[in-house]
Formats: structure tokens, sequence, C-alpha cells
């Protein structure tokens, strides 16, 4: 017995060493992740605690000199409920989960809405947990009318209780020295009982004494304890109640209205995307200034020859057109957290349940396909929490249609490749590319349904959260964050592939110095053969030359040449890769990631081993075509192989985007042909 003491103690004493651990747990739309931005900020970092597929959020904090943890634990209603996010949840609790112990838990509770949160902060204090109750949205509550006793519900709790404001950092100081005092309190009574399940099982003891409850949320013993809690802490005036109500009311009826609802969705998405396309143009032409001048300054710097070209082509170029993407998807991000707190987006998924459910999707799946249209890899994660698993494999498999930002650069320099000098035309057929996306994701989805993944779709259970103003600092984070997804999930891929396709089209190396040809007759001799022509000649004979001439006839019936069958080829494992492919093999200029008019006007004239141009308006055509409809991101079937946990699925979704692309660019390829009677 002894011995098992001094185990206990010891291991306690090891666990001095990591810092205090607290978990943030409520139910969703509490405000908890805005707190968790406010306390912890940019220390913070997206995790995914083994044995789980459900995002949380791992950050530190300070409470004077001593640290802490936090961990932000994805809101949930119950922790019983056959959802993963409730099961990551309750094992954390219970200790099963490494690395998400807690010694303390921080127990987020909504102010307008508390008789909920009390039902679910009941069976989290009865499970023998230091706890500390945040309470949020008090400003909210106080313009309703409604005003809470924080020393009353502090007693009721048996835990303190802290009225705390993510948004403005009202309490977060107070906040974070209870929460260090419960967390060491826990910790010292885990010593000095033995061990934690014995501090555990006293502190369980105590809280039952004080009446909470041990049942799940949902039960009438529960919601009696909750409602007998309410009314003593809180303070109401009716009138004030009455207005705020009548003013939500309103917004509901118009935001979630069937028709009025979906042209106020589609009125938002407009101005989303046209805000994206035209904020972001400005630090997009910042980044390509900033890397063309970098690629002139390697020209300066490295003498003429493979290193420079490496470098310059490769390695530079390579970083650019990973970089370049960033402010879009970052300001994509940033709106979306925007929408998402104020309360809207909530409505909007309301409002277009009843459609995407025509085609067999959720309207859960909202929030996954909208994610997709800056990139499928969050798209496809976000998909984790839809309940039924037939609706999130439907969800996971079409978000790749929608287009993304990757798809952007191709879909500027083919539209200005079609319609040159006609911006009005080139605007439209990039409208065009995103309405077909969508529309091949619906199609897709609903023969999925029918088909492979029959069966009743799960009714959509959502809660409406209050109106209220988004945080811009969470927006911030999240834009942030995301970003930081996006460069590690897919910018080394992108690198590495533009190093390999410049060394595909630099070797074998031709003639440096080419022989001046001779003419038949000795004493004439021709000219030698220009730059252009000789960089022609090394394209050829480089082994992406031979590449795109095995492959060439697979692509042919797409008016694709073995230039564009390479670069197709190359793109198969991230599609940003394409603009920049291109722009190497067939020299079009400056290695900006962009597409600048110096750099389509030489794409333009760029010609095939015929001497025939290269992108003619069939071409052009179907490869705008192909590009909206191919699944071409190596990362994207990576994470749907982890998604879905087999790799049929994501070879399924390779198998159908391509088998819809080919199609589809070939009829393209055709119908053009037809129309204006030339390739």
């Amino acid at each position: 017995m002894a011995e098992a003491s001094e185990g206990a103690a010891s291991a306690a004493e090891g666990d001095e060493s990591r810092p205090l651990r607290v978990a943030l747990l409520g139910n969703p739309n509490t405000g908890k992740t805005t707190l968790f931005n406010r306390i912890c900020g940019l220390r913070s970092k997206t995790a995914n605690f083994p044995g789980s597929t459900v995002e949380s959020h791992v950050g530190s904090a300070l409470d004077g000199a001593t640290p802490l943890e936090l961990i932000d634990l994805p809101g949930i209603y119950g922790l019983r409920l056959e959802l993963p996010e409730s099961k990551l949840c309750l094992d954390c609790l219970e200790g099963r989960v490494t690395g998400c112990d807690p010694d303390a838990v921080l127990l987020v509770l909504d102010a307008t809405n508390l008789a909920r949160g009390l039902a679910l902060g009941a069976s989290v204090l009865r499970r023998g947990r230091q706890c500390v109750a945040a309470v949020t949205m008090t400003d909210v509550a106080s313009r309703g009318g409604l005003s809470l006793d924080m020393k009353r519900l502090s007693a009721r709790l048996g835990c303190p209780a802290v009225a705390a404001s993510g948004r403005s950092g009202e309490g977060i100081g107070q906040l974070l020295h209870a929460l260090a005092e419960s967390a060491r309190e826990f910790r010292l009574g885990q010593q000095s009982a033995g061990g934690e399940s014995l501090q555990r099982t006293s502190l369980a003891a105590a809280r039952s004494a004080a009446g909470v409850p041990s049942s799940e949320p949902g039960s009438r013993e529960s919601a009696d304890w909750a409602a007998g809690v309410l009314a003593e802490v809180a303070g109401s005036s009716s009138a004030a109640n009455d207005a705020h109500d009548l003013m939500t009311d309103r917004l509901d009826h118009a935001f979630t209205h069937p028709l009025l609802g979906l042209v106020t969705f589609a009125a938002v998405m407009t101005a989303l995307f046209g805000t994206i396309f035209w904020l972001a143009g400005f630090p997009m032409d910042a980044i390509d200034a900033l890397f063309t001048s970098l690629g002139g300054l390697v020209e300066r710097i490295i003498p003429p020859g493979l290193i420079q070209e490496l470098l310059r082509d490769g390695i530079v170029g390579g970083i650019a057109g990973t970089v370049v993407f960033i402010p879009q998807i970052a300001l994509l991000f940033f709106l979306l957290s925007l929408l998402e707190d104020s309360g809207y987006l909530a409505r909007a998924a309301f409002a277009v349940d009843r459609n995407m459910r025509r085609v067999g999707l959720p309207g859960q799946a909202f929030i996954p396909l909208l994610s997709s249209h800056a990139c499928a890899l969050p798209g496809i994660m976000s998909a984790r929490l839809i309940p039924d698993r037939r609706d999130r494999l439907a969800t996971i498999l079409v978000a790749p249609f929608l287009s993304c930002s990757a798809r952007v650069p191709v879909y500027v320099l083919l539209t200005s490749l079609l319609f040159q000098g006609r911006p009005f035309m080139a605007g439209a057929a990039f409208v065009g590319c995103y309405l077909l996306g969508a529309t091949a994701a619906f199609a897709s989805a609903f023969i999925a349904r029918k088909t492979i993944l029959r069966g009743a779709s799960r009714p959509m259970m959502l809660e409406l959260p209050p109106y209220r103003i988004p945080s811009i600092r969470s927006a911030l984070i999240a834009a942030g964050d995301r970003s930081l997804m996006f460069l590690r999930s897919a910018g080394g891929v992108i690198l590495a592939i533009c190093v390999l396709m410049w060394w595909l089209q630099a070797f074998p190396r031709a003639s440096e110095s080419p022989e001046t040809p001779v003419a038949a007759n000795a004493a004439e001799t021709l000219p030698a053969p220009t730059e252009a022509e000789a960089a022609r000649a090394q394209r050829s004979a480089s082994f992406a030359g031979m590449l795109g001439r095995t492959a060439e006839p697979i692509f042919a019936p797409l008016g694709f040449d073995r230039q564009v069958t390479v670069s197709v080829l190359a793109s198969f494992l991230a599609r940003e890769v394409f603009v920049g492919s291109m722009k190497v093999l067939v020299a079009a200029g400056e290695n900006d990631a962009e597409m600048d008019e110096g750099t389509v006007a030489a794409m333009r004239e760029a010609k095939r081993d015929d001497g025939s141009p290269v992108f003619t308006t069939a071409t052009s055509a179907s490869l705008l075509v192909f590009y909206v409809l191919a699944m071409q991101c190596l990362p994207t079937l990576a994470v749907t192989r982890r998604e879905t946990g087999s790799w049929k699925w994501a070879l399924l979704q390779l198998g159908w985007m391509t088998a819809i692309a080919y199609c589809a660019a070939f009829v393209t390829h055709q119908l053009v042909v037809a129309a204006v009677g030339a390739p």
C-alpha cells in the first residue's frame, strides 16, 4: 500500500513539470472559442488528439508566473450523445485521451441561454473535476433586460463563476486567476489524496450533497435543477425582452424565408466573393512584385547557368506560386468567421437546407461546401460534424468540385486567353466556372445518394444563435490559422513539384551553344537558330518533352499538346502548379505567380512542335472546363482517405471527377471546333 502511494506521489511530482491544464467545455454558440482566442491569441494551434478526428485547439496563457495550457474542445449539447465531438469531450474528462487530461474545466455558459448551459454543466460538475464557470454574453443579456447574480450562481454550482467577455476582455484576468487556483488545488489535492481518482470522488460527492443532479441534459431532473438555479440567480425585464425578441423574429423571418432567404444568401455571397477578389488583388500584386524582384536579384547575384535557373525558376517561382494564394484564403476565412460570429451563417444554412436536401445533402453540408471555395482541405475536415455517415461521405466526395482558390490563377489565365479585350465576357466566364463546379457537385451528390449511399438523410437539428457583433480578433486568428494550414498542407508539395518540373524540362541538356547550321552549299551558311528556337528544341528533347509525347495521345481528343499534357499531369498533384509549370515549359517570361499582360501575351504566342498555336479557342475552352471539374490535388485525396478511413473513397473521388472532367472537356472541344470551324 505504501508502495502504491509512493508511486502515485512520484507520478504527481513528475506531472508538476507540465503547465496546469484546463479544458474549455460548453454548448455551441456560447462564445467559447472567442474566449479561448482572447486568452491565448496567437499562442494556439490546431490539434487532433489520438483516436479522434474532431478538431480542437490548444493554447497557452499565463496567470502571473503560472503557465496554463488551455484546450478548446468542440461545442456539445451532451456528453453521452452519439456524436464524435461528444465522445471526445467525455473521453477527455475521463482521462482517456493522451494530452487531454485536465486539472480543471472551464465551463462556458451563455447568459442569454443559461438553463441549457447549466444542464450540460451539471453532468460536468458531477464528474469530479475542478470547475470554473465563465458566463459570456452578459452584455447581450443586459440589453435584453436580464441580469445575473454571479455570487449566487457560484454558490449553487459549487465553483467560481465569473462574467467574462472574449470580445471586450472583461473579466479575463479574474478568470485566469480562478482557473490557476482551481487547477492548482486539484493537483495538490490529487497528491494529498494519494491519486486522482480519490480526489475526483471527493469532489463528486461534495457536489452531490449540494444538489447537483447526476442525470444527463434532457432529463427532467436536470431540467428542473437548471430552471431552479436560473430562477434564483436571474432577474429580468419583460418589456426589454419582448422588444429584443421582436427584432430577432423579424430578422429570422427574412433570413430563413424560402425565397427571400435564398435571395439574401445569394446577395451576401456575391458581395463576399466580390470583396475577396477586389481586396485580395492588392496584397497579391505586392507579393507578385516582391517575388519578381527576388527573381531579378537572383539573376544579378548568381552567374548564368543551372544554379541560377534552379533558384529563379524552380525555388523562387515555386514559393511565389504558394504564397500568392494566401491573401484570398485568409480573406475568405476572415469574412466567413465574421458572418458565422454574427449569427447569419446558421440562418443561411437553414434557408438552403430545403434545396440541398433535394439533392441528398443536409443543411449541415453548407459550411463545409462554402469553406471549399477557399480550399477543399478545411472543407472536407469540417464535414466531421455532420452526424449522419452517408450525408458526411456525400459531402466529402463532392466538396472538391467547388472551385477553390487554387483554381483561380488557372481561371484568370484561360479566361484572359479566351476573351482578350472583353472583360465583361471574361467575368461572366469566371462566374460560370463557379456555377459549373457547384452544379457538378450537387448532381454528383444526387447520384451518390441514389446509388452507393442510398438511404434517408437524418433531419437537421439546428439552433439559431443570437445576433451579435462579430469579433474582429477571433476572425483574424481564424484567418491566420487556416492560412497556416494551407501552407503546411500544400506549400511543400507545390514547391517540390515546381522544382521537379524545372528539372524535367532542363534535362537532358541540349547543346549549350548550338552549332551554326551549314547549308548544302558549303559556301552558304544558314542563320543560327534564335533563342526561342533553341528553347523549343530543349523542351522537346527534355524528359518533360518525352513524357508529354508519351501521354499526348490520351489528351489529344481534348486539344492538348505535349506541353499542356505535361502541365496537366503535374497538376494532378496540386492544381496550383499548372500556371507555374506552363510558364516553365513554354518559357513565358517573368516567373511571378500571377499572369500579367506580358505573360498572357506570351502564352498566346506559344507554339506546338508543328508551329501551330498551343492555346486555340477550342483548347482553352476545353482546358478551362477540365480544370473546373477535375480532381487535381493529392493533399485533398490524402485528407479524403483520412476522413473516410479508406482509400476506396479517395480513389472513387479521383476516378469519378477525372471521368466527368474528361468527358465534359471533350464535348466542349468538339462544340467549339464545330462553332468556330477551327481547332
